[in-house]
């Protein structure tokens, strides 16, 4: 995971500073202060010796050994505190990370000052012991809630510890301690999403327990994109039983794009995470409408204010039916019935639910009068607002007496028949009605029929 090679490589950097500026554990040996000492003259510093020799020369699974035999034969020791701390150092160092945080909890259950406070070595000691102990319980696979409290507390204690080890300078301390503030907020938030991720790795994934756990890690890092997002994809896998979820997983996808899109790690694009985000966005509402006024919002706060909601492209597609519906009334109503028809099951429809029906009142446009004078039939369209080309009859009506004059082609006019006939492909719907219930056609005067001259008669010879 990119986060954790944010970890490691900044670990490895913080490290690096620690042990070159710090040197290792070296107690005093012999000259050791006068109220301490080592049993049996230089036995016991021998096993000290010993260990500390492979503990030093990263050796760390033999200098487990060695300690071991150390505290078999000395499990009293003026240096049990001191041992103690080569312990968490050992098993972080030998892959037993689990162990050297739970060694390291005795210690912290102590003032480390008081119990480290040799002036020449306490503040190395010290830091060693709250670094590797920070860097260590990142690494515990499934940490018990103890051992987490234990690893925050040593980064607690990291990131505000600011005693100078003797002998170093004061530039390189100043970037030993700029590293070493460094690894603690890290340490801090791989604490802080752990159990989110622990309820995610779960199968199935307890995802509402995993945004309990990256709520309060965002509230207590507020800056994070990387909790951002954790928090984001544990709210998604809730849609499908809380679909309101999806709202709230899409204003952290946004803030963890706008905060920092590579989540922390350098090598990453920035620009998958802001175009999987704004995807999110764009799949939801539809569109791109409203984007940019979310980027600027997400960036206020870290979680969305109560009651956060985008509209879904299925309500604005609701909205427009509802205003249309509103202001063109007689054509909504007839697309809801062409559509209806023209569905799988139109000529079931039609013959169950609409023929010989009384439909409601549309309005159409005249495409052709049979015959052009007088006729007794109107081809009418029902063109839509934004209709191109030139509009096609899809209504027949039959009148019950011919109409008066010569309807003008193109004119809108209303109507209110009984459906008699119809047929999908093409589609044509048949509608009888009385030529009273036509309205609003626009006609003009018949040409007049020129007369007719009939021829007399021969006249007859006298």
């Amino acid at each position: 995971m990119h986060f954790y090679r944010t970890v490691q490589t900044i670990a490895a950097t913080a490290a690096l500073g620690v042990f070159v500026y710090m040197g290792t554990v070296a107690p005093a040996g012999a000259q050791a202060p006068a109220e301490k000492k080592w049993k049996d003259g230089q036995e016991e510093y021998k096993l000290y010796t010993a260990a500390n020799t492979d503990l030093t020369g990263n050796n760390a699974a033999k200098a487990v050994a060695g300690l071991d035999a150390w505290k078999a034969k000395y499990a009293e020791s003026d240096y049990n505190d001191l041992r103690a701390l080569m312990y968490v150092q050992a098993y972080a160092g030998s892959g037993q990370q689990a162990k050297a945080v739970d060694t390291a909890a005795v210690l912290l259950a102590k003032d480390v000052s008081a119990t480290f406070n040799d002036p020449a070595t306490g503040p190395s000691d010290i830091i060693k012991l709250l670094f590797t102990t920070s860097v260590a319980i990142q690494q515990v696979p499934n940490p018990t809630a103890d051992q987490l409290a234990t690893g925050a507390k040593a980064a607690h204690q990291l990131m505000e510890f600011d005693k100078k080890p003797p002998g170093v300078a004061d530039a390189a301390w100043a970037q030993a301690k700029t590293q070493l503030q460094t690894a603690a907020k890290v340490a801090l938030l791989s604490m802080a999403v752990r159990p989110g991720q622990m309820a995610m790795a779960k199968q199935p994934p307890d995802c509402p327990a995993a945004e309990q756990a990256y709520s309060k890690a965002l509230a207590d890092n507020p800056d994070s994109a990387f909790v951002a997002y954790q928090l984001a994809t544990a709210l998604r896998c809730q849609q499908k039983e809380k679909p309101e979820k999806v709202f709230q997983a899409i204003y952290e996808f946004q803030r963890a794009a706008v905060i920092d899109p590579t989540l922390g790690d350098p090598k990453a694009d920035p620009k998958k995470i802001q175009t999987f985000a704004d995807n999110a966005y764009v799949t939801v509402h539809g569109s791109t409408e409203g984007l940019d006024q979310l980027k600027q919002q997400v960036k206020q706060t870290p979680l969305p204010p109560a009651g956060f909601k985008i509209k879904t492209a299925t309500e604005i597609s609701a909205e427009k039916e509802a205003e249309f519906e509103k202001t063109n009334p007689q054509l909504a109503m007839w697309m809801k019935l062409k559509g209806a028809l023209s569905d799988t099951n139109g000529e079931e429809y039609f013959a169950s639910s609409l023929k010989d029906s009384n439909a409601p009142k549309f309005k159409g446009t005249l495409v052709e009068a049979k015959p052009a004078c007088r006729p007794k039939e109107l081809l009418v369209a029902v063109p839509l607002p934004d209709a191109q080309g030139a509009p096609r009859a899809e209504i027949t009506l039959k009148l019950d007496k011919a109409l008066t004059g010569k309807p003008e082609a193109n004119t809108e006019f209303q109507f209110q028949g009984v459906p008699s006939a119809f047929t999908k492909d093409p589609f044509m719907l048949t509608m009888d009605t009385e030529s009273a219930k036509v309205e609003g056609l626009k006609s003009a005067a018949c040409a007049a029929a020129a007369p007719v001259h009939k021829k007399s008669a021969p006249s007859k010879k006298k």
